[in-house]
C-alpha cells in the first residue's frame, strides 16, 4: 500500500513538473548595469571585505580596480562575481582604466556617499578579526583536552558557544568605526565521568566598539563575565560546594591590532575590573600576541595557520599564561568571511575556568573553532 502510493506521488510530482515546463514563460527582463554594479559592490563588502574596490559595469561586463590582490584572490573574486545576476565577463585590473575607455554605467558609492547615506545597519564583515588562541574569545568551537596533574579532572571535554555581531558602522575621518554587540558561553566536562559532568561555565557579553584604518585596527569593549559550577560536580564533591565562589566583574579593556603583509598579525592591549566580586581580586591585566595564516594553500581552501597568545594578571603577580594553537584553516574557496580551524591546542597559566582562577592549569589537545566574519 505505502509503496502504491509512493509511486502515485512520484507520477503526480512528475506530471506537474511536465506541466510547468510545457507552459509558456513571460520573458523577464535582464538586469540593467545598474543593478549588476550594487549587487557586484554588496558582495565585494559582505564577503571579502573589500568596501574600497571600484566597481563598474558596462554592458554586462564587470570592471574591479583593486590593487595588490595576489593571484589566488582574483580568482576568488572572478568567480563571486561571475555569478552575479547579468554578469556577462569579469574584469579585475590593479589601476584605474583611462578616462576616455572608462564605462558610463554607475559605480559603487564613493566614500563621500557613504558617509552622507549615514552609519550602515548589520554589515557582515567585522573591522576586528578574532584573536585565535585566546581562550575567551567568544566563537563556536568544541575541544578534546587533556589536563595535567589537575586534582579534579583529567580528560576535558570543551565547548564553547559565542558570536561577535555588528550592529552599526560608519565612516570616520581616516578610517572606519563599528559598534556592536559580544556574547560568549564557555563550558568544560568531565569526559570520563557516567554522564559528562558539567563542571563549570563562565558567561560572557561585552559591548566592542572597534575601528579600522589600513592594516591597523582597534576594539575597546565594556565586558560583563560571570562563572558557576556544575550541578553534577557539585554532587559528587562536596568540598566543592564548600568551597563555591561567587566568582563576578565588570571590566573595560582596549585591544590593538596591525597587520604585517599578508601572513602576520601581531596585537596586544590590556584591561581593567571596575567591579569585581569577590572584592580583593586585582584589578589589571595584559594581553599580547601573534598569529600567522599562510598565503599558500595544501588544497583548495585549506591552508595553515598559526596562533600565540600570552596574558599576565595582577591577581597572579603577573605569572603569564600562555596560550597556543596551529593546524589548518578551512575557508570557502570563493567567500572568505567563515572559516573552520582544525588545530592542535596547549595551555599553561592560570586556570581560564572562572571557578578554579586560583589555581594553576596545563593541558593539550585537539579543537575544531569556527568563525563567521
Amino acid at each position: 500500500m505505502l509503496l502504491r502510493h509512493c509511486r502515485a506521488a512520484a507520477a503526480a510530482v512528475v506530471a506537474c513538473a511536465a506541466v510547468l515546463s510545457a507552459a509558456p514563460a513571460r520573458a523577464a527582463a535582464p538586469p540593467d548595469d545598474r543593478f549588476i554594479a550594487g549587487y557586484a559592490a554588496a558582495v565585494l563588502e559582505r564577503e571579502f571585505g573589500l568596501g574600497g574596490a571600484a566597481v563598474s559595469v558596462e554592458g554586462g561586463v564587470i570592471t574591479v580596480v583593486a590593487p595588490e590582490l595576489d593571484a589566488d584572490m582574483r580568482a576568488r573574486l572572478a568567480a563571486a562575481l561571475a555569478d552575479v545576476p547579468g554578469a556577462i565577463r569579469v574584469e579585475i585590473s590593479d589601476a584605474a582604466a583611462p578616462a576616455a575607455a572608462a564605462p558610463t554605467a554607475a559605480a559603487a558609492p564613493t566614500a563621500a556617499a557613504e558617509a552622507a547615506a549615514g552609519p550602515e545597519i548589520l554589515p557582515r564583515v567585522k573591522l576586528f578579526e578574532p584573536l585565535r588562541a585566546d581562550p575567551r574569545w567568544p566563537h563556536f568551537s568544541a575541544a578534546y583536552r587533556i589536563a595535567l596533574d589537575d586534582p579534579d579532572v583529567e580528560q576535558i571535554g570543551a565547548a564553547s558557544f559565542g558570536e561577535t555581531f555588528t550592529l552599526l558602522r560608519g565612516k570616520a575621518p581616516s578610517g572606519r568605526w563599528e559598534l556592536g554587540i559580544q556574547g560568549g558561553v564557555f563550558a568544560i566536562f568531565d569526559m570520563e565521568s557516567e554522564s559528562k559532568d558539567l563542571i563549570n561555565a563562565d558567561y560572557f557579553i561585552a559591548i566592542p566598539a572597534a575601528y579600522e584604518h589600513g592594516a591597523f585596527s582597534a576594539m575597546a569593549r565594556v565586558l560583563h563575565q560571570s562563572s558557576h559550577l556544575g550541578d553534577e560536580f557539585l554532587l559528587r564533591d562536596s568540598t566543592a560546594q564548600a568551597n563555591r565562589v561567587n566568582l563576578s566583574y565588570e571590566a573595560i579593556d582596549l585591544l590593538l591590532s596591525y597587520d604585517i603583509g599578508k601572513a602576520w598579525r601581531v596585537y596586544g592591549g590590556g584591561g581593567y575590573l571596575f567591579h569585581r566580586e569577590p572584592a580583593s581580586l586585582d584589578p589589571w591585566a595584559t594581553q599580547a600576541g601573534i598569529e600567522f595564516e599562510s598565503e599558500y594553500e595544501i588544497a583548495r581552501g585549506l591552508t595553515p595557520v598559526a596562533a600565540f597568545d600570552l596574558q599576565m594578571r595582577e591577581e597572579s603577580d603577573w605569572s603569564p599564561d600562555y596560550s597556543a594553537r596551529a593546524g589548518l584553516q578551512l575557508r570557502n574557496p570563493r567567500f572568505l568571511a567563515e572559516r573552520l580551524e582544525f588545530t592542535a591546542e596547549y595551555y599553561n597559566g592560570r586556570n581560564p575556568n572562572g571557578q578554579f582562577y586560583t589555581r594553576d592549569l596545563e593541558y593539550f589537545g585537539f579543537g575544531v573553532h569556527a568563525y563567521f566574519n
